[in-house]
C-alpha cells in the first residue's frame, strides 16, 4: 500500500508586483491555513514520510507552515521539476519515490489535473475540481512501488480545504 498525501500551495501574497512568481511568499491567511493543515493531518494520523516539494516560495513556506504540527519531521526534497508541473512531470517524480507515505506539494493548474487523474472516484466536495489554494487529498494506492501506480487507480481516503477546518 501507498499513500499521497497531494497539496497545492496555501494562499500566496501579491502585494509586490515585481517580485518574480517563484518568489512570491504565503500571506497572513495562507501562514494560518498551512498551520491548520498541519494539525488537520496530524490529527487523522496523516504523516508522510518523505515530502517532495516545489522549490518556489510558496511551496516551501506552505511547508513549514505544516511540519511543526506533525509528530515526525520527514524528509524534505526540493523538486525544481514541480515548480508549475504538469501531469506527466509530477507522475514521474513520484514513481522515484522510496517511501510508503509520500506528500508532495505542488501548484495549480497542473496538481488539480494530477489529483483529477490519479483516483478512479472523485471526493463529492464541489471544490475537487478548482483544487483551491491549500486544497489537500489523501489518496491510497495498492502498490508495492510507486512505480506501480497508474491514473485512475488511486482510492480517496480524503479531502480538505483550508476554509472547511475548524481546528
Amino acid at each position: 500500500m501507498k499513500r499521497l498525501i497531494l497539496t497545492r500551495h496555501a494562499k500566496s501574497a501579491w502585494d509586490d508586483p515585481l517580485t518574480p512568481d517563484h518568489d512570491r511568499p504565503l500571506n497572513e491567511r495562507g501562514k494560518a491555513a498551512a498551520a491548520d493543515l498541519g494539525q488537520w493531518l496530524a490529527s487523522r494520523g496523516y504523516v508522510p514520510e518523505k515530502v517532495l516539494c516545489s522549490d518556489a516560495v510558496r511551496t516551501q513556506q506552505t511547508w513549514a507552515g505544516i511540519a511543526p504540527a506533525l509528530p515526525a519531521t520527514p524528509v524534505l526534497e526540493l523538486k525544481p521539476a514541480l515548480y508549475h508541473a504538469g501531469v506527466d512531470v509530477m507522475l514521474a517524480v513520484l514513481k522515484n519515490a522510496k517511501a510508503d507515505v509520500v506528500m508532495m506539494i505542488g501548484h495549480n493548474p497542473g496538481i488539480a489535473e494530477f489529483a483529477a487523474k490519479l483516483v478512479a472516484k472523485a471526493p463529492l466536495n464541489t471544490e475537487f475540481d478548482r483544487y483551491p489554494t491549500g486544497a489537500t487529498l489523501v489518496v491510497d494506492f495498492v502498490a508495492d512501488s510507486w512505480d506501480q501506480i497508474a491514473f485512475g487507480h488511486g482510492i480517496v481516503d480524503d479531502f480538505v480545504i483550508p476554509k472547511e477546518l475548524i481546528v
